[in-house]
């Protein structure tokens, strides 16, 4: 079988999987989650998180080709532009299904707090999300137009924001000092754009145009980015996790520890670490592994995931460290509890979107022929 035919099935397999999750959610609300009063974020959070990265990033990256017009990325963007679109409707359909009330989404546009960094965040992946659409609709259409241009402009900005907010909104809540402290921020923007050049990693090396005689040299040069901003990535996490444990914050300190040495210690050092940045650094340095769209592209896979478990290790550990030491005898129930772990309906939610969002990019590139060899 190919490998669109192995993944249509995994697809498919991924929906009906997801079907299940997705009807007990909206029979049982949260009762089989496995956050609750204490620990209120779960997996679905960090998916969000996860995939409004990917989406931003994939806008930077296709400014490379409808903004700056580089030779070398010359037809990349339309699909730089349908993954980020994809994967900015499988962050809203995350977060979406972990509101308690869905149905009163409608009132952050006609009622909203425009004071409240969260209205901010809906309004801005709003105008966001149209911004994606009418930019690919004119990539597709009308490559030249000057009014593609324009928006691709607006959205830099507008890109920057919807990633940064995501830290902000993390980073305003002072009582939960693993979260708050100044780096946070800015740490999102980086992060953004390093899942984004990953993601095209694996759109050009298993989907891109076989005959495209550019596609060796444009992984090669997506190759030396990730590598770049894997660094970045990992300078920030010495950073953050350095201040934290110097400034001696116990609570700080306790969270950190979650991290390295406690029940997430598994996910930080061997996924998020080893698995999602060392073997990718090592691996994309050599060109002519670079350069082997096979290879190229199951790195970007293993950078994803990475990023899947470093949005969960800023979200958990957080969580898990009780603000006051005595809530944790104080009451006693199923969902009053500090430790956490995503239930079966979680994974199947989760499961269901992702299996949502790779069916729905590969039904698009190729009703769309989006990754056609295109040289100016």
């Amino acid at each position: 079988m190919t490998l669109k035919r192995v993944l249509y099935v995994l697809c498919i397999l991924a929906l009906l999987f997801g079907a299940w999750g997705v009807f007990d959610r909206l029979t049982t609300g949260h009762e089989n989650a496995a956050y609750g009063s204490y620990v209120v974020w779960g997996l679905w959070v960090a998916m969000y998180l996860f995939f409004a990265g990917v989406a931003a990033g994939c806008f930077m990256f296709a400014t490379l080709d409808l903004l700056f017009d580089l030779k070398l990325f010359k037809g990349t963007g339309k699909a730089a532009l349908w993954t980020g679109l994809v994967s900015l409707a499988a962050a809203l359909l995350s977060i979406w299904l972990d509101l308690g009330h869905m149905e009163r989404i409608w009132k952050v546009y006609l009622q909203p707090n425009l004071g409240s960094v969260m209205a901010q965040m809906v309004w801005g992946y709003t105008l966001f999300g149209l911004l994606l659409l009418v930019s690919l609709f004119l990539a597709i259409r009308k490559p030249t137009s000057k009014i593609l241009k324009v928006l691709m402009i607006v959205g830099v900005p507008l890109s920057l924001f919807v990633s940064g907010a995501v830290g902000a909104l993390l980073g305003v809540n002072a009582g939960r000092l693993f979260w708050h402290v100044g780096l946070l921020p800015v740490q999102f923007p980086i992060f953004s754009l390093a899942s984004g050049f990953a993601a095209m990693l694996v759109v050009i090396g298993w989907f891109g145009a076989k005959d495209d005689a550019r596609r060796p040299q444009q992984l090669w040069v997506i190759a030396l980015v990730t590598i770049g901003l894997q660094v970045a990535k990992l300078y920030f996490l010495w950073a953050d996790f350095s201040q934290s444990v110097y400034g001696n914050v116990p609570h700080n300190v306790e969270a950190v520890n979650q991290v390295l040495y406690g029940p997430y210690w598994w996910a930080f050092w061997i996924v998020q670490i080893f698995l999602g940045s060392i073997i990718p650094i090592v691996v994309l340095s050599r060109r002519k592994w670079a350069e082997n769209p096979k290879i190229a592209s199951a790195i970007g896979v293993l950078v994803l995931i990475g990023f899947v478990v470093a949005r969960a290790n800023i979200v958990f550990p957080a969580l898990t460290v009780p603000e006051l030491d005595a809530l944790t005898t104080a009451f006693s129930g199923p969902h009053l509890s500090f430790d956490y772990f995503p239930s079966l309906m979680e994974w199947a939610v989760t499961i269901g979107i992702v299996g949502l969002a790779v069916l729905a990019f590969m039904i698009g590139t190729d009703r769309l022929k989006l990754t056609r060899a295109e040289v100016a």
